[in-house]
């Protein structure tokens, strides 16, 4: 009976301590430079989008942020890494959707599992958009595919952000549902897909709303894939009123290593919060075409789940995935 009191008595000394190692961690922090890693290249959605928050974000933690990149597997890369990053709150790492669904599902092995990433913030989404350059012979969504049925299979390249990525789905959901057959060309991010397009390496790109924005002098925007029109770009008919029934994007946010405290998720969720409902952060998301969204930890991870359930429906039907 001794023993078991001693017993008893000595779990709810180590938990009590844990529980004080906890609060007072989250009850300093932050009290150093934040590492806010980008997993893509340089002059992307997920760089451009930091690059916006940077100042209101240090303002808003009382630290520095420091930005960097690693590149890499389509972001796999990084977000393994991040799964195997001390869990204090001191590294983050920009993390999008479908992309942390689509490369576990796809990959077999892609260094981390979808849960493994600790969720934050989802602060933004971007819909598909197929580009041209603006001297191409493809006017329209139906000039471009008409093109394409008469081309062997595979000669019309179209570039984009990684592998298993909203950009790659969205291209083989343009297959299937216009009968053609696109080969389609990852690169390490947006940032380093332009130029391929400019240099006429691809055909054309599936990139997203922001690049039609700030690519309008140079490429041609054909279709987006969104339920329907962009405010901010009104002149871009959806898919879906050209007969293709293509409706993907990106969601992006921000993740922590597995095992980061929730007192810490919290802090590092209100900044963000903050930050993305800053007047001049949200004037440039609006005209960058970037559709600002408001989700903390618990609601981006059930944006998540919800992704996972829906994008293993899609792959099997796509035939990507075994059934």
């Amino acid at each position: 009976m001794k023993k078991k009191i001693v017993g008893c008595i000595v779990l709810a000394a180590i938990l009590a301590l844990v529980w004080v190692g906890t609060a007072s961690a989250a009850d300093k922090f932050p009290s150093k430079r934040i590492n806010y890693k980008i997993c893509f290249n340089p002059g992307g959605e997920s760089d451009i989008t930091a690059r916006f928050q940077e100042a209101a974000l240090k303002k808003a933690l009382g630290v520095d942020v420091n930005i960097t990149y690693q590149i890499g597997g389509g972001g796999a890369l990084c977000w393994a890494e991040l799964t195997r990053t001390t869990p204090d709150g001191y590294t983050i790492a920009g993390h999008n959707l479908p992309h942390t669904v689509l490369q576990p599902l796809e990959m077999g092995n892609a260094g981390y599992k979808t849960l493994d990433l600790k969720q934050i913030y989802m602060f933004e989404s971007t819909p598909d958009v197929l580009l041209v350059r603006s001297d191409s012979p493809y006017k329209t969504l139906k000039d471009f595919v008409e093109a394409a049925k008469k081309l062997p299979p595979g000669v019309f390249t179209v570039g984009g952000s990684g592998t298993s990525s909203a950009n790659d789905l969205g291209t083989t959901m343009l297959n299937k549902a216009a009968g053609i057959k696109l080969t389609y060309i990852p690169f390490g991010g947006t940032g380093s897909a332009i130029p391929a397009l400019l240099g006429s390496h691809v055909t054309a790109l599936m990139s997203y709303s922001t690049m039609a924005v700030q690519h309008k002098g140079r490429f041609r925007a054909l279709a987006i894939a969104s339920e329907k029109r962009m405010e901010v770009l009104p002149d871009i008919p959806t898919f879906k009123e050209q007969g293709y029934d293509v409706v993907e994007g990106a969601y992006r946010g921000v993740a922590a290593p597995p095992g980061t405290p929730d007192e810490i998720v919290k802090i590092l969720a209100d900044a963000f919060d903050k930050v993305m409902k800053d007047p001049e952060v949200k004037k440039k998301m609006d005209l960058n075409a970037f559709k600002t969204e408001f989700m903390g930890p618990e609601e981006s991870l059930a944006l998540v789940k919800k992704k996972m359930v829906e994008y293993e429906q899609i792959m099997k039907e796509l035939g990507r995935i075994k059934k």
